[in-house]
């Protein structure tokens, strides 16, 4: 019900969590009528919601319940593209360690600290079909 209620075009998507531990978030997007662009494969978009999600959900779960609270916010994505995504991709981050530590540091300074996680995309072959790097900021709230 998250999705649905904070990140409606997710949900409708059809992008959904896989799996999610410490270090590693899975996540993955159909080929379906809403993810589709006008050259029959995945709407660039589609992919960056669910790369962007196998990150974001990772940090959001560093984060919760952690005392004092931490805001954090994309300030820069970059793409590269592969192959052509015709059925359903698999986005993977496992920089649930880096981005740990970056909370971390932004806890002890009180000031913003960056990290540039990585998902990667793949076809049900396993071939990639492309890469983000999502540029998350931390900072201590108050």
């Amino acid at each position: 019900m998250f999705l649905f209620y904070k990140l409606p075009a997710a949900f409708f998507s059809g992008v959904r969590v896989r799996y999610i531990d410490a270090d590693k978030c899975v996540t993955t997007v159909p080929f379906k009528w809403l993810t589709q662009n006008p050259f029959r494969s995945t709407y660039f978009a589609s992919l960056a919601m669910a790369a962007e999600m196998s990150t974001g959900v990772l940090s959001l779960a560093h984060l919760h319940k952690l005392k004092p609270p931490v805001s954090m916010l994309v300030v820069k994505l970059e793409s590269n593209y592969f192959k052509k995504a015709v059925g359903r991709t698999t986005f993977t981050c496992v920089d649930g360690s880096l981005i740990q530590q970056t909370i971390a540091r932004a806890i002890e300074t009180g000031e913003s600290h960056s990290i540039n996680a990585k998902s990667i995309g793949t076809n049900d072959k396993g071939d990639v079909v492309a890469e983000f790097f999502v540029t998350w900021s931390f900072k201590r709230k108050g």
